[in-house]
């Protein structure tokens, strides 16, 4: 079977991109170990009408029953489940993304703090030198924000900062979070049809 995608959602701004990579890696048949920061808790009550519990089982429960997922196809993990996989190199999923990625998260990846399960999966797929993709939400950029997405990039993680194109003439909000979303899937080499390629 094929390995699965860790996801994690932190409390940055821009739940929606989040969200829907996880809808769109759910319908793609990709296996997901989600992981959800408490201040993204927060978050995805301010910016979103879903009212995903906070206990992992029955946000797993919720969140499967929400996007018509398999039974067993979504899996959450708590902050301090350090019993999860994505915990160990041996359990490594094949990539992880963080999106939306907060200020904080970056740096506590950075410098590979592992104070929660959300750092402690990052800095094991940086470590087994899998794809790691963060998605920063955060503007203007400090320089401590640069300092940290350039250490971080020049040991291979991926730093796409939600910024969507208007090549494609997007006519509503969906238009701009699938293009973003788009360019995370084509980094994980997931088929999707949320726009068309330049020059399509």
């Amino acid at each position: 079977m094929p390995k699965p995608v860790a996801l994690a959602l932190t409390g940055a701004s821009g739940m929606p991109y989040g969200l829907r990579l996880l809808e769109c890696l759910l319908a793609a048949g990709e296996k997901v170990q989600l992981m959800i920061s408490p201040p993204a808790q927060i978050v995805i009550a301010m910016e979103t009408d879903l009212k995903v519990p906070a206990p992992a089982r029955d946000a797993a429960r919720f969140l499967t029953a929400h996007y018509g997922a398999r039974e067993g196809q979504l899996e959450v993990y708590s902050k301090d489940q350090w019993t999860a996989p994505v915990a160990s190199g041996s359990g490594a999923p094949r990539a992880m993304v963080v999106c939306p990625c907060t200020g904080g998260t970056l740096a506590a990846i950075a410098s590979g703090t592992s104070d929660s399960l959300l750092e402690r999966a990052a800095d094991v797929v940086i470590k087994e030198q899998r794809k790691l993709i963060l998605v920063p939400r955060e503007m203007p950029l400090s320089a401590i924000h640069l300092e940290h997405m350039l250490k971080l990039a020049r040991l291979g993680v991926v730093i796409m900062p939600a910024c969507p194109g208007f090549y494609h003439r997007p006519t509503d909000i969906n238009g701009l979070i699938d293009f973003v979303v788009a360019r995370v899937l084509d980094h994980l080499d997931v088929e999707h049809t949320l726009l068309p390629r330049w020059g399509e």
